[in-house]
């Protein structure tokens, strides 16, 4: 339970503060244009981000499916995200860390379906 914890609090900050990022930090305004995405597409992966790390959190310790929803809805934003990188042809280190959230929230999911024993 432990480990399950620690993992939804470091996602779940880490989200926060990307998706806070996403409407405020000009450095993220240029990265969305470098992926050919536009205003719209940026604040909507802020809020979706930003949601995500709320479910997490509030589905730990109170509604475990809704944090099992949010981690899903993680690992889709994260694999989108990492398709992208693909896309424009970002390195492996440009690349690596929506691979490592994608991933990372895939555990948080498998975990919330054993440790809250859902299914």
């Amino acid at each position: 339970m432990l480990v399950l914890q620690i993992l939804v609090l470091f996602i779940s900050v880490s989200f926060f503060f990307y998706g806070l990022g996403c409407f405020y930090s000009p450095k993220m305004y240029e990265e969305f244009n470098r992926f050919g995405l536009n205003p719209l597409q940026r604040k909507l992966t802020g809020f979706f981000q930003m949601l995500g790390a709320a479910g997490l959190v509030l589905g730990f310790y109170f509604l475990p499916l809704l944090g099992l929803s949010a981690a899903i809805g993680l690992v889709i934003l994260m694999s989108l995200g990492f398709g992208v990188r693909l896309k424009i042809k970002d390195n492996f280190i440009q690349s690596f860390p929506s691979l490592f959230f994608a991933l990372l929230n895939l555990v948080v999911a498998y975990k919330f379906v054993v440790f809250f024993e859902l299914f």
